[in-house]
C-alpha cells in the first residue's frame, strides 16, 4: 500500500515548552486518520510542520515516500488549517475561480466540488450570506479543486451546530469513499470515532496511542461475573495468573484478564464455583480516551 506521509521522531519547541515530543506516524493511501487530543495537545502544530508553515525543532517527515520535495508534494495536498478566508462580496463560484487562478487549475472542477459539499445551488450567492457551516463546506470545496491525494482538516466542525457537524461528517465520508486519503485533527472523540479508520491520540505533544480505531476500542476487555458464592469467586479469580485486577460493584465482579470466557468458566467449574452471570465487555472509545488522557 502506498505511503502518503511519513513522520519520524518529530519535535517542536517554543522556548522551554515542548509542543510536540517524539511524534511518529505513517499514513497509508485510502484511509481516514484522526489526530485526537485535548486543546493544546500538539495537533495543529504537527499539521503545521508537515504543511511547511511551522518549522520543526527536530525529526523528519517525508511526502509520498520521499520521492519529491515538500514544495512539489504539497501541490498534491488539500488543506484547511485556519478559518475559511474568502471575499465576502464575491459569490461562492467567484471565490473558487480566484482559488483556481492561484493554484493554476481549471475552472472545470468548480461545479463538481460544489456538488460534493452541497453548495451547487448556492454558487451565485455571496459569501457573506453563508452560515458558518456553509463557509466551512465552501473551504472544503476549495481544498478539493486540485483533486488532492490527501485532504488535511484541522478541527473542521469547530463552532458548528449539530446539523452542520453532521453535514461535514457526511462530506468527509463521501470524499473518503472516492479514494482520497484524509488526515483530520480534532478534540472531539465522537468525530474521530464516526469517520476515522485510524487514530493517533496526543496529550501535551506526546503519543498515547497509535493504531486503528477498532484496536483502541478493544485495547482492554473485561468480564462481568456474578455467583451465589461471591467471596469464593473473588478468591479463586485472584489466584489465577492471567487475572490483572478485580473490582466489585453492586454484587458483580469486574475482572480484567487476558482470557476467553470459556477458560474462566472451566477454571471456576473445576473449583466447584458456578456462575449465574458471565458477560465479556469492552470499554467504549470514550472510556479508553479518558483513561489514556487522564492517567498519563
Amino acid at each position: 500500500m502506498e505511503t502518503i506521509l511519513t513522520i519520524e521522531n518529530l519535535y517542536k519547541n517554543y522556548g522551554k515548552v515542548q509542543a510536540v515530543k517524539n511524534v511518529s506516524l505513517s499514513i497509508q493511501k485510502g484511509n481516514v486518520y484522526g489526530i485526537l487530543g485535548p486543546n493544546g495537545s500538539g495537533k495543529s502544530t504537527t499539521l503545521g510542520i508537515v504543511l511547511n508553515v511551522v518549522n520543526k525543532t527536530a525529526g523528519n517527515y517525508s511526502w509520498f515516500g520521499g520521492k519529491m520535495e515538500t514544495h512539489d508534494a504539497l501541490k498534491k495536498v488539500g488543506a484547511i488549517i485556519e478559518r475559511p478566508n474568502f471575499y465576502p462580496y464575491m459569490t461562492a463560484q467567484q471565490n473558487l475561480q480566484l482559488v483556481c487562478k492561484i493554484k493554476g487549475t481549471s475552472y472545470d472542477k468548480i461545479a463538481e466540488k460544489l456538488e460534493i459539499v452541497g453548495l451547487l445551488e448556492r454558487k451565485d450567492s455571496k459569501f457573506r450570506t453563508f452560515s458558518l457551516g456553509m463557509k466551512q463546506r465552501l473551504a472544503i470545496a476549495s481544498a478539493l479543486l486540485n483533486d488532492p491525494e490527501i485532504l488535511i482538516l484541522d478541527e473542521p466542525t469547530n463552532g458548528l451546530d449539530p446539523q452542520g457537524i453532521r453535514q461535514i461528517r457526511d462530506i468527509i465520508r463521501v470524499i473518503a469513499s472516492q479514494g482520497t486519503t484524509i488526515l483530520l485533527a480534532s478534540h472531539l472523540l465522537d468525530e474521530v470515532e464516526k469517520v476515522c479508520s485510524h487514530v493517533l491520540v496526543l496529550r501535551k505533544g506526546e503519543i498515547l496511542y497509535s493504531g486503528t480505531v477498532d484496536g483502541m476500542n478493544s485495547n482492554e476487555g473485561f468480564f462481568e461475573l456474578q455467583s451465589d458464592k461471591i467471596i469464593e469467586l473473588r478468591e479463586a479469580l485472584s489466584l489465577h495468573p492471567s487475572v490483572q485486577r478485580i473490582e466489585e460493584y453492586e454484587g458483580k465482579l469486574f475482572v480484567y484478564a487476558n482470557l476467553e470466557a470459556s477458560e474462566i468458566n472451566r477454571y471456576l467449574f473445576e473449583k466447584n464455583i458456578f456462575l449465574n452471570h458471565l458477560v465479556k465487555r469492552k470499554h467504549s472509545l470514550e472510556e479508553q480516551f479518558l483513561e489514556l488522557t487522564n492517567n498519563k
